[in-house]
């Protein structure tokens, strides 16, 4: 008989959820059962995603002087956090800074920008932007990350060519005010359902280690699975001096690998992204996570510089795995024959319509 993860793994490959108890028990785990955690997990992880893990390139659009006050958020109303601040990039530098990204075996483009939400010429600004990123690079997905959406603006980035739409729930909701006061956890909720009914995919992930429990956790991650979104960024909370939360210091690497293989059982047909923070947290158990999550983000972050792009493209190739859509990955998959038609007309069977 496997261990209890190991049964867990067969329980959801059997099509039966993992509930909150679960959950807990994941994060519950002695250090010395980690390594069957990930095992358990891996099996799910390979079940949905094979060795492919999809990357990802942020550029930040408009860094700083934003008028919320996210505790974690180093653009944040009062930070002092000593980051580069700017206005909108112009289409062209952000053009070149996709660009960058995209050489480097990025599938998708997130742009992201600071602020409560978005204007009406905001959305103008990023849909002109989207438009000469895709005429350059046709087969890039995009994601925009812009704040709080207003009724018809998600609708207006599907139609200039944007995928996705990034809202971060960041907590749970019975946390959420002690680490933002600005905006309420209906408001963010709110913006992840304008995007799903505007067409574009939601993305809506967390951050870890923001003084939250355990219950508060995996209250946090079903609220993602309740929400539906296709993928879910884990981040690690990076304490920045000059933030509320500056000297909080609750992870350690094996804590992080707990968080990640609880969202994989979780949600085990998503995209779980290892996201801010990896560097910091996990440390040497960044390897070891790619074979629970399945997307990372390349480079640099958005306030914050990530470790070399060369480096998590050798990690990735060292743990087995190929980007998604890369040339290894087409060609690992291998011709696929025409199907010869053996149904409609001219045969007994029902035609296919």
């Amino acid at each position: 008989m496997g261990s209890r993860f190991e049964q867990l793994a067969d329980a959801v490959l059997a099509g039966v959820p993992a509930g909150p108890g679960d959950a807990l028990a994941v994060l519950g785990a002695d250090d010395a059962e980690v390594l069957s955690v990930v095992t358990a997990a891996g099996r799910l992880r390979r079940a949905h995603f094979g060795n492919t893990v999809k990357v990802n390139y942020l550029v930040n659009l408009k860094s700083g002087l934003c008028p919320e006050n996210c505790n974690y958020c180093s653009q944040a109303l009062g930070s002092a956090a000593p980051i580069l601040k700017y206005s909108w990039l112009s289409t062209e530098e952000a053009l070149k800074q996709a660009g960058a990204g995209i050489s480097g075996g990025a599938g998708r483009v997130c742009l992201v920008s600071s602020g409560r939400g978005p204007s009406n010429r905001d959305i103008d600004r990023v849909a002109e932007m989207v438009g000469a990123l895709k005429a350059e690079h046709p087969d890039v997905e995009v994601c925009a990350c812009l704040g709080l959406l207003s009724d018809g603006q998600a609708e207006r980035l599907a139609d200039a060519g944007v995928d996705a739409y990034n809202h971060n729930i960041n907590t749970a909701e019975s946390h959420h005010h002690n680490i933002v006061q600005t905006h309420t956890y209906a408001d963010r909720v709110d913006t992840v359902e304008k995007a799903k009914r505007g067409g574009l995919s939601p993305c809506s992930g967390l951050i870890a280690g923001l003084g939250e429990t355990d219950e508060q956790l995996v209250e946090a991650l079903f609220a993602l699975k309740e929400l539906d979104a296709d993928s879910i960024p884990v981040n690690f909370l990076m304490p920045f001096d000059g933030t509320p939360l500056a000297d909080t210091w609750e992870l350690s690497p094996l804590r992080c690998l707990k968080i990640l293989a609880m969202a994989r059982f979780v949600c085990p047909d998503k995209e779980i992204r290892i996201a801010g923070g990896r560097e910091m947290h996990l440390r040497s158990l960044q390897p070891l996570a790619l074979h629970v999550a399945n997307s990372i983000f390349l480079g640099d972050y958005l306030t914050s510089e990530g470790q070399a792009a060369e480096a998590d493209l050798e990690m990735i190739r060292d743990n087995g795995f190929v980007v998604l859509g890369s040339e290894e990955d087409i060609a690992a998959r291998g011709p696929v024959d025409p199907a010869i038609r053996r149904r409609g007309a001219g045969t007994a069977v029902v035609p296919n319509a």
